[in-house]
């Protein structure tokens, strides 16, 4: 005979109340979704937050699955990943999930930076945020790096063998590191061992813990909107933000169909465009790594190819080298590099906004310029955009400070 309902209820209750009294998932739940209120005017460009943890979860989970099959030996790794691709059931879907997925993790990456430079994201009391979440796009390009050597295709390979010769550029140390980086005097199954190893295990760790302390970074100090007005400055007598709703459901709902139009893009990618014009995988690295013959154009992805530029249009090796590190690095300092009195550029001057429109320009560009050839022209025009890509940051500080903004609003607009 069947319990009523009644008495099922009071026993679900009372199992949930002694798994809260031991784990508190029910607090933590009303603390982080039902009852962590954002604002109410997010726009389309915070679809790219819950984006960024979809594609993480994909990674490391198709990640485990590849892991299963694939084999991390100099002799065998290139026959491994063809094996997944051929002879597993569903190996080839799983394949290009995650290395379709690690070119989408990089456009939300992207778009996710782009919008908080947008709306002033890393000011105060956002600070941290916006360091950890630096950080996180460390982590994420070493993360990327190590896994294109992997399949120990020609492109992997020799990308391996560019790259990691760039700390020899360094001074004193640059030739013990960079035999310490291999594991040997030359790109080898050593390397290839340690980079699986670091690829799989360590720096998966880190960026979790690191994703981690961004989002109990976020949700200590609040969300910023589109307004870049604080919603803890008005609330109502229960002490909840008038211009703030609560992040479930009305976000979670919101989320969902981001998630779907994203599925719909990723999905499209995987079944008819997995290389995507040998952007996402080169062709050069469906042929199995040989040292003794080098590719005619040795690229890295495109996500890189922006850095990439930089390194290449500057003549002596250490200088590129700097250069490229300062490219990435200068990122921590934007929080005191803005100096503006208004936080979004809805309401900072046109110094601003043709600042950051010409920055966009500058990267997409040199990325552009990163998988080119590299002739006389492309060199100089290379340089070109590096000055502009630093003019950036070192024009921010004065810019910001004296141009004219416009009256924020108490409260947040529609």
């Amino acid at each position: 005979m069947a319990k009523p309902a009644s008495t099922l209820s009071r026993q679900v209750d009372a199992v949930g109340s002694w798994i809260d009294q031991r784990i508190p998932i029910s607090s933590f739940w009303k603390a982080h979704i039902s009852e962590y209120y954002a604002p109410k005017n997010f726009n389309i460009m915070y679809f790219f937050g819950s984006l960024a943890m979809l594609v993480l979860v994909n990674q490391i989970v198709t990640g485990i699955f590849l892991t299963m099959h694939y084999k991390p030996d100099a002799a065998e790794a290139f026959a491994s990943v063809e094996y997944i691709m051929r002879d597993v059931e569903w190996g080839w879907l799983i394949r290009y999930m995650h290395s379709t997925g690690a070119s989408f993790f990089f456009i939300v990456v992207y778009l996710h930076m782009f919008r908080a430079l947008m709306y002033g994201s890393y000011k105060s009391p956002r600070e941290l945020v916006w360091i950890l979440g630096v950080f996180i796009y460390l982590v994420l390009m070493a993360e990327a790096f190590l896994g294109y050597v992997l399949p120990w295709g020609q492109m992997s390979y020799w990308g391996a063998q560019v790259i990691v010769s760039l700390f020899g550029a360094l001074p004193v140390i640059g030739d013990p590191l960079v035999e310490w980086i291999r594991g040997d005097f030359f790109i080898s199954d050593a390397t290839l061992n340690r980079f699986f190893a670091l690829h799989v295990v360590a720096l998966p760790l880190a960026l979790i813990m690191l994703v981690v302390l961004h989002l109990a970074a976020l949700h200590e100090v609040g969300s910023n909107n589109p307004d870049g007005v604080e919603i803890k400055k008005n609330k109502d007598a229960q002490g909840r933000p008038l211009d703030g709703i609560p992040f479930h459901p009305y976000y979670t709902v919101k989320d969902i169909f981001g998630v779907g139009v994203f599925l719909t893009l990723f999905a499209f990618v995987i079944f008819y465009a997995p290389e995507f014009g040998g952007y996402f995988l080169e062709k050069d690295n469906f042929v199995e790594a040989n040292p003794q013959v080098t590719p005619q154009h040795i690229v890295p992805v495109w996500y890189f190819t922006p850095y990439y530029a930089i390194l290449r249009g500057v003549p002596d090796k250490l200088l590129g080298v700097l250069l490229m590190g300062a490219a990435v690095m200068i990122l921590f300092l934007m929080p005191w590099l803005d100096r503006s009195k208004v936080r979004s550029i809805r309401y900072k001057g046109w110094g601003s906004k043709i600042m950051l429109a010409v920055f966009a320009v500058t990267f997409i560009r040199l990325g552009m310029l990163g998988v080119a050839e590299g002739t006389t022209a492309e060199t100089i025009e290379t340089r070109f955009w590096t000055f502009m890509y630093f003019a950036f940051f070192a024009l921010m500080p004065f810019i910001s400070k004296y141009e004219k903004t416009k009256p924020v609003p108490e409260r947040v607009t529609s």
